[in-house]
């Protein structure tokens, strides 16, 4: 069944949620662990879905660090290699107009993956938890309202919700969810408005110390410097608030919530605290995003940068002691899903 729309009210919900009890316990009963269905087919599938739909930015932290749980190492580049190939065919809010229950009545998630499939964009034999492949699952499905699944050869956008921007700002990568930016921003150039911590750049949006064309830079926000990565709705809000997500740029090494639109990079790695290139940006420095060529690039003569570098101390801590100071000593960065080193 179509069980990831379901509106969280309905009794379809509650059905499904004793469904997936028995469902477990057959599996068991079968012997097809998580590892049979975990496989790489299965995780470009879930990629190639979340560019159709226009996904959130955090499932380039979510699925590597599903995946290196499995044995499998997805990194960033192959989002963008689906994303290149996989058509944008939802417009979902906040980006478009949609919404999930428009989806659920559409056929949801295994109509999107049908239509897909027709274009060869989805692998049919990878297998389920329901015991079955997914071109098994996908048979019978019907779309029932192509305002909200678009055909493949008609989508909303070519390409994939989602690109990984590269540069001397982000040599590890930097996730950026086009489906939910202006055109008009989609290539921007302005002064680096440097904040150390997600409160003082909301303190400076608020106060209207922030002009169109400024990029808005928020650090030591990462898995380590956070620590934590926490999601950012905060900021991205107050710049929609004041109406400026065509004119400001925000980049950061934190992440957003999936409710953001705007130019938001984010998961800059290597991130601020392990002394990647955005520790070294300061105010007035101009800062390059073109989301087009995939590019996100500090103007800053190499020399400088590599000065700067030699200056750089590490800040200490934000959190002397306990689970989270542990925490940041062990985790990977954003671009390896933010996992624990072992």
């Amino acid at each position: 069944g179509n069980n990831g729309t379901a509106p969280a009210v309905s009794a379809e919900r509650i059905r499904l949620a004793k469904s997936a009890g028995m469902r477990v316990i057959e599996l068991v009963r079968q012997g097809i662990r998580p590892s049979a269905i975990l496989t790489e087919k299965a995780f470009e599938n879930a990629i190639a879905v979340d560019m159709a739909l226009g996904g959130s930015t955090n499932t380039t932290l979510h699925l590597p660090a599903i995946a290196h749980e499995a044995g499998i190492e997805i990194d960033l580049e192959k989002f963008n290699e689906l994303s290149e190939k996989t058509p944008q065919i939802c417009s979902m809010s906040p980006g478009g107009p949609h919404h999930m229950e428009d989806l659920h009545r559409a056929g949801g998630i295994q109509a999107v993956m049908k239509e897909l499939a027709g274009h060869g964009l989805i692998h049919l034999d990878a297998l389920t938890v329901t015991g079955k492949m997914v071109e098994e699952n996908i048979r019978d499905i019907n779309i029932s309202d192509r305002r909200v699944i678009h055909h493949a050869n008609d989508p909303y956008q070519p390409r994939g919700g989602l690109v990984v921007l590269f540069g001397n700002l982000a040599p590890a990568g930097a996730v950026v969810k086009r489906a939910a930016v202006a055109t008009e921003i989609m290539s921007h150039r302005g002064p680096a408005r440097v904040f150390d911590s997600e409160e003082t750049a909301l303190e400076s949006i608020r106060n209207r110390s922030i002009k169109k064309g400024d990029v808005i830079v928020i650090r030591y926000e990462g898995p380590k410097g956070g620590p934590g990565m926490r999601e950012m709705l905060a900021p991205t809000a107050a710049i929609m608030g004041l109406d400026l997500d065509k004119d400001v740029a925000l980049l950061t090494d934190g992440r957003f919530s999936g409710g953001t639109r705007g130019a938001c990079v984010g998961h800059i790695s290597p991130e601020a605290a392990m002394g990647g290139p955005i520790a070294l940006v300061e105010e007035g420095d101009a800062i390059e995003i073109d989301i087009p060529r995939k590019r996100v690039s500090l103007e800053v003569a190499e020399k400088t940068l590599q000065e700067r570098a030699r200056k750089w101390k590490e800040p200490p801590p934000k959190i002397k002691r306990g689970y989270l100071r542990r925490y940041a000593k062990l985790v990977s960065s954003a671009t390896s899903g933010a996992t624990l080193i072992e």
